[in-house]
């Protein structure tokens, strides 16, 4: 049955009624835009306590974690946005080449239309709800499909949503495979995805019948070198830090470690120490330490542990979805720890004997989504900046460079396409028209036909005037 003669589906209704809104012209004016996002703001505060309850229920989550990478960060990049929504969305005018004298040259930031938001279910509230601020603040109509594998988080946001919105503005759709393939059948503006490589291939080529522009946040093995000179101190914490919190489900968590054969196993040992300051000698009792996501990622990160030899941690237990934070040395690269994201709480360290060898080891790999370096000389970070291609990075930390909504997040290559944040957010759910003013006062007679110009005057006038 083709398209014209097929039943519509419940999101081809809901796109439909969406389209009428958009076309309607309300999403426009920006004193709409921030009363949504004020509405946004008032909504999370007021089922503050309910996310909180649902995290803890689909991840296990801690609630002062919780709160700092999923509530807190939602209502600050809804601050930062607030505060600079009138100036992104002005028209800015840019520099006209005398070429095309006498005109004015601007960029007029405009809204795709009606876009769709898939959402993972690591940060299931965190990375629903930050593209819509930037959808929102940019003009757009939304639908937002939140996890199924984090029922009560994509449940209490539905309640936020529908509080807040009209579904002709936003509205959730909940569901499997089934919803997102039917989701994925319909013609949207613009489409942005965060999740695994797999199925982001999908959404791309789901996308690509229509040509309809995205983003794809995405994953991979970001590495954490580590070299002689490090602050082995500070280097332990902020990599177990970046590592185990939420249970090692975080998309820029250090996924292996790369350490100096000098310092690897004072390094390994160091981290040991770590783990038992944050969560006591028995990490299952600790009510900051999260849990596994479900039976199946449990049971895939479970077959991982026989990697290497298990330095500490290594205890699991399936009914409660339990995996202790978990140190793996002696690791080499073929083991099955290291073949892909490992996405849970299982650092595998690995030694080199030069820097040379280790950034050729990371080259030959993926562009993973982070990349981490502990170094107390400049040289060593600059030149692992400059050879190794990443998303992001940080020089002595990890994780923090998506706390910085100035700075875009975004993956390259296998780990994703385009970036947001902050007015990057804006940026990614606008189109940036180009608009070109002339003025008719003057009108150069040399640049219609017939053409009397020599063409070695021409380029010369050209070389002046550009």
């Amino acid at each position: 049955m083709d398209a014209s003669t097929s039943s519509p589906t419940p999101a081809s209704t809901l796109l439909q009624s969406q389209r009428a809104f958009f076309a309607g012209g309300a999403t426009r004016p920006v004193a709409f835009r921030r009363q949504a996002l004020q509405r946004l703001r008032a909504a999370v505060v007021a089922h503050e306590a309910d996310l909180l309850a649902a995290l803890r229920a689909d991840l296990g989550r801690p609630e002062a974690e919780a709160y700092a990478s999923e509530v807190g960060f939602v209502l600050g990049e809804l601050d930062f946005t607030l505060r600079r929504l009138d100036g992104w969305a002005r028209p800015r005018r840019e520099r006209t080449p005398m070429l095309l004298f006498p005109a004015t040259s601007w960029i007029h930031p405009e809204p795709y239309g009606c876009t769709l938001v898939i959402g993972p279910w690591n940060y299931p509230m965190q990375l629903l709800l930050v593209p819509l601020v930037g959808a929102l603040a940019a003009g757009n109509c939304v639908v937002l499909k939140p996890s199924e594998l984090a029922p009560h988080t994509a449940e209490a946001v539905a309640r936020i949503v529908a509080q807040a919105f009209d579904p002709a503005h936003v509205a959730v759709v909940q569901g499997g495979a089934e919803a997102v393939t039917d989701l994925l059948a319909q013609r949207f503006d613009y489409i942005f995805y965060t999740g695994g490589p797999r199925v982001g291939r999908i959404v791309m080529g789901a996308a690509a019948r229509f040509l309809t522009p995205l983003t794809l946040e995405l994953g991979g093995k970001s590495p954490c070198i580590v070299d002689a000179s490090a602050d082995l101190g500070v280097a332990a914490r902020r990599i177990a830090w970046g590592k185990f919190m939420n249970a090692g489900q975080t998309c820029v968590a250090p996924d292996y470690v790369l350490a100096h054969q000098s310092i690897r196993a004072e390094l390994v040992r160091r981290i040991g120490e770590v783990l038992r300051g944050f969560y006591g000698e028995d990490p299952k009792r600790s009510p900051d330490y999260g849990r596994i996501v479900d039976a199946h990622h449990f049971d895939r990160l479970a077959a991982l542990l026989h990697s290497g030899r298990v330095a500490c941690g290594g205890t699991t237990d399936r009914e409660t979805r339990y995996i202790a934070p978990t140190v793996l040395d002696d690791v080499q690269w073929d083991d099955a720890v290291m073949q892909d994201e490992i996405f849970g709480p299982i650092l595998p360290v690995l030694e080199y004997e030069t820097l040379d060898e280790a950034i050729a080891q990371v080259r030959a790999r993926p562009k993973p989504l982070a990349l981490y370096v502990f170094s107390a000389e400049r040289a060593a970070q600059d030149r692992v900046l400059a050879e190794l291609p990443s998303g992001g990075a940080c020089v002595n930390d990890t994780v923090t460079h998506l706390a910085n909504p100035r700075l875009p997040f975004g993956g390259v290559g296998d780990s994703g396409l385009g970036g947001y944040h902050g007015r990057h957010s804006f940026e990614t759910f606008s189109h940036l028209r180009a608009v070109v003013r002339s003025g008719t006062w003057f009108d150069l007679a040399a640049k219609y036909p017939p053409y009397r110009l020599p063409l070695s005057v021409l380029r010369k006038v050209m070389a002046w005037l550009g």
